[in-house]
């Protein structure tokens, strides 16, 4: 058996037979075809917008160039060329394509496949297994490939919109090569629809800023651009051109790519985080403003705020956390969409807010040490001492009643005598706490000079 992570040593690809008895006689020519399906790449040159892996210095160059492959996985948005790559792959090796999707395979399709590729391989021929949405298959289904990547009887490539460190399993991963397919820029989108028109033998019939928006409207998904570009060209009429206005109304909107379990919800409000705390109100209204028109719970979003205010601002604005909470509380009793302003409101007074993590690093800290150092007595000086045998152990012996001194402070100590003074909470020179550090500072004054005293 060969070992983990096998390649397959390549050598120019042998025709392979056509798909059926009707495309043998051409007689699906005629057929209708999306324009998707007409404009789908022939070539790896035909790919656009993945030149990180498709161009001169790209992986699957120069996986090419040396003649081997192995095992991958596609990991990228819808309609970036995942599945066409495959392909295309396929095609510039001698190695059978071979496609099935996890959505509506199981066990039995699985084995069937497998045993497909070993009578190919006794006859000589490689197989290359893509399958789209790898990570639908559950753990024991992913666990099956193994076997057939490490001897070789398989190239497998799987496709999939989830990351895959969460989704699909350490041991696959260990034995393929994640490569990110990108969402398609500006650049690549305008390379797409001048193919188009090409292939239309006419132009979108869009003025300059329709045209942007439709790029904009196509969210960085080829396949979605190219059906976009189809239904314009199907409605507009002999002589007429679209400006934007008129091109929303005949397409609608459609949806942003966002799903609230997967990347897109963890990557904007990471983004919407990264933004409040980096005291930048425009670019955390923009994510917001994102995650709210992708359907986001709102509330969600709202104690999300709360968070930022007590993580991010803390004691530099004690406001902060009332307002986050207030914008909470607003929300739950307008309801959308006027209790969204509030929360927008809210996102703004915390992104501008000035910022320490000082509490939340003192807590960690605290936290830390309580974990470590176990379960330690305070000084008997601050325990009660409800009964004689507990005075008589000397609980509570030597208090001093902080409001009974001048200062209204002791500065006796509180921590276990096993311990030691502390010093967790360290404010910053910053906001309101500029005037807790103050504080602090004349205590430790009061504190070292009564020491002293003693």
């Amino acid at each position: 058996m060969a070992s983990a992570g096998a390649v397959i040593t390549m050598s120019p690809k042998r025709p392979q037979p056509t798909d059926s008895l009707f495309s043998a006689a051409g007689l699906d020519h005629e057929a209708p075809h999306p324009l998707p399906d007409r404009l789908r790449p022939r070539t790896l040159a035909d790919v656009v917008g993945q030149d990180h892996i498709l161009g001169p210095d790209g992986a699957l160059t120069r996986m090419l160039e040396t003649r081997t492959l192995g095992s991958l996985v596609f990991w990228g948005p819808p309609g970036t060329g995942k599945t066409t790559v495959a392909r295309l792959l396929a095609d510039a090796t001698e190695l059978h394509f071979e496609q099935i999707s996890a959505v509506f395979s199981g066990v039995a399709d699985l084995k069937k496949a497998f045993d497909a590729a070993r009578a190919r391989r006794e006859m000589g021929q490689g197989t290359l297994l893509f399958v789209d949405e790898v990570h639908r298959f559950n753990k024991a289904q992913q666990d099956s490939f193994l076997p057939v990547m490490e001897d070789g009887t398989v190239v497998l490539v799987g496709a999939t919109t989830e990351n895959p460190s969460f989704e699909l399993n350490a041991a696959l991963l260990s034995r393929a090569r994640v490569l990110v397919f990108h969402s398609l820029d500006v650049a690549a989108v305008e390379k797409l629809y001048a193919r188009a028109e090409t292939i239309e033998g006419r132009p979108l019939p869009l003025d300059v800023e329709a045209r942007a928006a439709l790029v904009r409207m196509a969210d960085g998904d080829g396949r979605a651009a190219l059906t976009l570009a189809e239904e314009v060209w199907r409605s507009a009429r002999a002589g007429e051109v679209f400006n934007i206005q008129q091109l929303q109304d005949i397409l609608q909107r459609r949806a942003p790519i966002y799903d609230k379990s997967a990347d897109g919800h963890y990557n904007l409000i990471s983004a919407l985080h990264k933004s409040v705390r980096g005291s930048d109100p425009d670019a955390a209204l923009y994510y917001l403003a994102r995650m709210l028109d992708a359907g986001e719970d709102p509330l969600f979003l709202a104690r999300r705020v709360v968070r930022m205010a007590v993580e991010d601002v803390g004691l530099a604005d004690p406001q902060a956390l009332v307002i986050a909470n207030a914008a909470k509380d607003a929300y739950d009793f307008l309801g959308s969409p006027e209790g969204e302003l509030a929360i927008a409101q809210a996102v703004i007074y915390v992104a501008t807010a000035p910022k320490s993590n000082a509490a939340y690093k003192a807590y960690g800290a605290a936290m830390r040490s309580a974990k470590q150092n176990g379960s330690l007595l305070p000084p008997k000086h601050i325990l009660n001492a409800p009964t004689k045998l507990m005075q008589q152990e000397g609980y509570g012996t030597g208090y001093q009643y902080d409001h009974d001194t001048p200062e209204g402070f002791s500065g006796q100590n509180y921590f276990p005598d096993e311990l030691g003074r502390q010093n967790y909470y360290r404010p910053p020179d910053r906001g309101f706490e500029r005037e807790i550090r103050k504080r602090l500072d004349y205590w430790a004054r009061l504190r070292a000079a009564k020491s002293g005293d003693d």
